[in-house]
């Protein structure tokens, strides 16, 4: 078997056998980032004296030791290196210790070998920035990884390494998964830490965890990194199983409601095919699938979204512009973020406040949901990976840019808002090749739950063993 046919398990059981080492793990990675990266542009930092030096210190006995790793260029920070955001202006902003994550992530005895691309800010559902360019989905090259963590998915998708590290604030991790053709979830509020930097992300908005091939993977991962460090504002109930136990378990007779459609219409058919067999499958397992959706004040809380956003990819920006004593230039600065985020300086301490409500309102709104049905099943994003430049965070037209967004992305920011666990499972490909996600969200807190159900749908329909054409 070849390095990209294992998995981070599979990877590090190699190790704890003495069958290879950490080192030789690493040079197949960096082998591979110097034959794939200049195809699909999913590395934007190589860290390959940093991932030398970590073996060399000696790594920790953890359940991931000597596999390696990417860290998405957002918010991950490590000691000594740049997380630049995607962005002009940050691309010197060195950080100066690592992120709580991070330092679990080193614990866990993962190789950091370097970073992965993303659009500025984590501002779009396409990996397109400026400062480094596209990220090619490795499914066919014309054609966007998604995002914001397009780097990540492009780079696991293309077996660079088997799992890396994302963010998600509106769907994030699930967004590029799905249309990379690999795995991830987005874990309930507070089950990752944020600290020591933050108490929470995007006023609770955003969570980071991992985007992988197998789902055997992204459970143990999480069990690696889970729980509050000091300081945090609040936790979650821990489960009562391991979530690497929970992908091993079948969860049992399952109500699934289903959605296809959003107040903007139907998505593409595509998607809709996509969804309608995975709830054929389903019911053949013996889960009972009824078409139903939550609903919410979804006027408002789009309204609320977007504020909370653009506040804090401005506060983020003008703090870092009083630690260089100037303001960004216009050109370190793409047009949307520039424009989005200069509408929060319109906003008040009170409007703020009242966003906050509205996501909390959502919350609520849609619990009852879940006591109803224990998941939810829609596309993932609603048409299939859209062709590179049809998202362009340089253009001057704001709101035309906003229609093609959220036309795109209408199923996922909803988890997001209500602080709950979803995931994307690479099920479905269409007819020209491409990866069709389908998604799943379940109600607070029932991480364990979505880990189940992935690993029945991996063991029934297995997707691990497929190949991008650069593969």
């Amino acid at each position: 078997m070849e390095y990209q046919d294992y998995d981070a398990i599979g990877l590090a059981e190699l190790v704890r056998g003495g069958e290879t080492t950490p080192t030789e793990l690493l040079d197949t990675a960096i082998e591979r980032i110097e034959t794939l990266n200049p195809v699909i542009n999913a590395v934007n930092r190589k860290m390959y004296d940093e991932a030398r030096a970590s073996i060399e210190r000696g790594l920790p006995d953890g359940p991931f030791t000597g596999v390696p790793f990417l860290l998405k260029d957002l918010r991950a920070a490590y000691e000594g290196v740049p997380t630049t955001a995607g962005s002009a202006f940050f691309a010197d902003k060195v950080a100066p210790h690592d992120s709580e994550l991070v330092s679990r992530y080193r614990n866990a005895g993962l190789v950091i070998a370097g970073k992965t691309n993303t659009p500025e800010f984590g501002g779009a559902p396409t990996t397109e920035p400026s400062l480094y360019g596209p990220t090619r989905n490795p499914w066919n090259l014309e054609h966007s990884s998604g995002g914001s963590s397009g780097g990540s998915a492009a780079a696991v998708a293309a077996g660079i390494v088997p799992a890396a590290h994302g963010s998600d604030g509106g769907g994030s991790l699930r967004i590029p998964a799905a249309c990379c053709g690999v795995f991830s979830l987005k874990p309930t509020r507070g089950r990752n830490p944020a600290g020591p930097d933050f108490g929470e992300a995007w006023n609770g908005l955003s969570a980071e965890h991992v985007i992988s091939r197998t789902v055997r993977d992204n459970a143990a991962l999480l069990d690696a990194t889970t729980g509050p460090s000091p300081g945090d504002p609040y936790s979650v109930p821990p489960s009562e199983y391991s979530f690497l136990a929970s992908a091993r378990r079948p969860p049992g007779p399952l109500s699934v409601a289903l959605t296809t459609s959003t107040a903007a219409g139907s998505a593409h058919r595509d998607c809709v095919d996509a969804v309608k067999k995975t709830a054929d499958l389903l019911e053949e397992m013996g889960h009972r699938v009824t078409e139903d959706s939550p609903e919410w004040d979804r006027p408002t809380v789009g309204a609320a979204f977007r504020l909370l956003i653009a506040a804090n990819v401005m506060a983020g920006i003008d703090e870092y512009a009083e630690q260089k004593g100037r303001r960004p230039h216009d050109h370190e600065l793409e047009n949307v973020i520039r424009v989005l985020g200069g509408e929060s300086y319109d906003s008040t301490s009170i409007d703020m406040v009242r966003a906050t409500w509205a996501m909390h309102r959502a919350g609520r709104a849609v619990a009852p949901f879940f006591q109803k049905y224990d998941v939810w099943l829609t596309p993932t994003v609603a048409t299939p990976p859209p062709p590179l430049g049809l998202i362009d965070m340089t253009t001057e037209d704001i709101d035309a840019y906003l229609v093609t967004v959220f036309g795109f992305i209408p199923f996922t920011a909803i988890a997001n808002i209500a602080g709950i666990p979803a995931m994307s499972v690479p099920i479905h490909w269409n007819a020209d090749g491409l990866p069709i996600g389908v998604h799943f969200v379940a109600g607070y807190a029932r991480d364990s739950l979505l880990f189940s159900l992935a690993g029945q749908l991996e063991a029934a329909r297995p997707w691990a063993d497929r190949r991008p054409p650069i593969c």
